[in-house]
């Protein structure tokens, strides 16, 4: 195994830079004959949705997983008759002529693991629920009880280590945020540290047996705890000399829109610093729909070079970034920008009609012309941008409106107008507005000795249209802190010649990395000859995704598996439909028992299928109703919510 060495400083000890792009190097790993990690391209896997015990469905399944991009395929294995069946599949695709390397899902049971490790390529075990069928009621552990605890689960783990080894089967220690051991939870309580240390043990009872084939994951449905989580899980493993290749994946995060952007920020703040092996985009949609998007984001990276290199301190020592805990930014706020206020949204109209007021309803301002007024959606945009072009027609009172400098002199009514300058334009001009400057500034060729000359109503604009624009920007808020400079900064990303999905997949990769961190105070994506409605929801869309500002109800539904018991597509949108206008409530979509409760954990309420025809709902983690007949339980839902003061009518 590699021998890495590596003196940490804060911010610098889970990635190779943080200012440049750069592969952090893992151990290569082999899972059947399509190696993972080390200098190999970042893999694209997913999972099926049919019956295991179905042969006939899972094999057609995997072959369109397989001609959309899948690479590798994970199927669930909850029992030892679905690990047995894994041989028939296995023979049926080869027989077809498929060699796609099979992955087993496995909680609870380790006789199915050790039986799936003697026929399939890879097997995943969860190490909070491995062996442990606990529901995680003591929380009081003696550190001889903690000890005595692991070395149970030790006894119960290592059979399976052995076969692993005998057979060549690589294995995927892929941690949970909701389902952490009680074990874990009394020591380290619900926390991304918690989720490293409970991967830790397993890896490390791993090495006690000199077994190395690991693959590595820190899953959660909250993007910045995941963050968070594979932050610390390198830099543990750098310290112990570890390197093993990562598996990077949001957990439930969805479907349509949502659960692309939510992926893409997950996935793509890790990414950007040179961190993930493979990856698996989990929507609430057929499974054959998560490559693409998962290859989309990998694609990205291959673009910039095949480079790994082994982690080392950072070419800037970062001192008062800390990547392993979200704390906003400090700012002074101006106007409603900035301090304690929720991250802004400015989109470019200057290409609009400006004569048609009713473009506005693609930005949430819905026009009704026989009353002349304008009622505002849940996703308005607080400013727009016209540039040199005026309206002919009175905009919303609580719309801000941008002009380029000389334009907004021009103007004989500045009332809501705000002036945009340059930076040589700020500097000479002898007029200002007295309430909202804005000032446009490049983050790679900024000085920032000229921060300090800027009053106290301006609010600076940070422009980049590169590649790794990211990094560069980061380092500038960086700076901004270590300076003590506490004027607000909107982020503006520039992109060019993009199709609709991967204006979605980039700005929430290059705008999401940002405010996970707890950089920015306004989003403006800049996509000329984009819809202005994709442009606005997908900017709010980021926000909610980094839970920066909360604009509408979070779903976090399953992709579902061979273990879901009812159509969970259909049921998504029959909730969403009756639910979808409750401003801020995260509810749970979970198609079985088996794991759905620890992966919807950070979810208000959760609906939850535990047999045939019936569905235990949540508050929270607690089982408020359980069996209820489906055709009610949604109603029973509401019911809940409605009880806890938590339910509005609809509009």
């Amino acid at each position: 195994m590699e021998n890495l060495s590596v003196k940490h400083e804060l911010g610098g000890g889970y990635c190779n830079s943080l200012t440049q792009y750069s592969r952090f190097l893992t151990r290569e790993v082999n899972i059947g004959d399509i190696a993972l990690g080390g200098h190999n391209p970042i893999r694209i896997q997913s999972m099926t949705t049919t019956d295991t015990m179905n042969t006939l469905a899972t094999v057609e399944q995997i072959i369109r997983m397989v001609e959309s991009g899948c690479e590798y395929v994970r199927i669930t294995a909850p029992s030892i008759k679905e690990a047995e069946n894994l041989a028939n599949i296995k023979k049926e695709l080869r027989l077809r002529g498929y060699n796609v390397p099979l992955i087993a899902d496995i909680h609870f049971t380790p006789n199915a693991a050790e039986m799936a490790a003697r026929i399939v390529e890879k097997v995943r075990v969860n190490p909070g629920n491995y062996a442990d069928k606990k529901k995680f009621e003591n929380l009081e552990y003696t550190q001889d009880a903690y000890n005595a605890e692991l070395e149970r689960i030790n006894k119960k783990f290592i059979p399976l280590v052995k076969i692993c080894k005998e057979y060549g089967t690589a294995m995927r220690i892929g941690t949970n945020h909701g389902s952490l051991s009680d074990r874990i939870m009394s020591h380290y309580g619900d926390t991304p540290r918690g989720m490293v240390e409970s991967a830790m043990e397993f890896i490390r009872m791993c090495e006690d047996q000199h077994y190395y084939n690991l693959v590595i994951s820190m899953k959660a449905s909250n993007t910045q705890v995941m963050v968070q989580a594979y932050r610390l899980l390198v830099e543990t493993m750098v310290k112990e000399g570890m390197n093993y290749p990562l598996h990077l994946g949001v957990t439930e995060a969805g479907d349509g829109e949502d659960g692309r952007i939510k992926s893409a920020v997950g996935i793509g703040t890790l990414l950007e610093d040179g961190l993930g092996d493979t990856i698996r985009v989990s929507l609430t949609e057929d499974p054959e729909f998560e490559a693409p998007v998962a290859k989309a984001l990998a694609d990205r990276y291959s673009l910039r070079g095949h480079e790994a290199t082994k982690i080392s301190m950072p070419d800037v020592p970062f001192k008062t970034y800390n990547p392993y805990e979200y704390n906003r930014r400090v700012t002074d706020p101006v106007q409603h920008i900035g301090g304690h206020h929720h991250p802004v949204v400015m989109v470019d109209v200057s290409n609009e009609n400006l004569k048609d007021p009713f473009f506005l309803n693609t930005v949430g301002y819905n026009y009704s012309a026989g009353l002349d007024k304008y009622n505002l959606a849940d996703q308005a945009c607080d400013l727009v941008y016209l540039g040199d072009h005026l309206p002919s027609f009175s905009f919303p009172g609580n719309l801000k409106q941008v002009y380029n400098y000389n334009t907004w002199l021009s103007l004989k009514d500045k009332n809501n107008c705000h002036p945009l300058f340059s930076l040589k334009e700020f500097g000479e001009a002898e007029i200002k507005d007295e309430l909202l400057n804005f000032v446009e500034v490049d983050a790679d060729a900024f000085q920032y000795a000229d921060i300090p000359a800027f009053h106290s109503n301006t609010v600076l604009i940070l422009k980049t249209a590169a590649v790794h624009g990211m990094a560069q920007q980061r380092a500038f808020f960086v700076s901004l802190q270590e300076k003590n400079i506490q004027i607000p900064v909107m982020i503006k990303r520039t992109y060019a010649h993009l199709d609709a999905d991967n204006l979605m997949l980039y700005a929430a990769t290059d705008l999401g990395a940002l405010f996970t961190d707890g950089f920015g105070d306004g989003i403006w994506i800049d996509a000329a000859g984009q819809n202005l409605a994709l442009i606005n929801a997908t900017s709010f869309g980021i926000l909610q995704a980094t839970r920066t500002r909360i604009s509408k109800t979070e779903y976090i539904s399953c992709p579902s598996c061979g273990r879901t018991l009812f159509d969970l597509q259909e049921t998504t949108q029959l909730i969403r439909s009756r639910t979808d206008h409750l401003k801020g409530i995260k509810i749970g979509i979970m198609g079985c028992i088996v794991n759905g409760p620890g992966e919807m954990a950070d979810a208000d309420y959760g609906y939850v299928g535990t047999g045939p025809d019936k569905i235990t709902l949540y508050r929270g983690k607690e089982v408020v109703k359980k069996n209820v007949t489906t055709a009610y339980a949604l109603d029973e839902l509401i019911d809940i919510i409605k009880d806890d003061g938590n339910w509005v009518e609809k509009a």
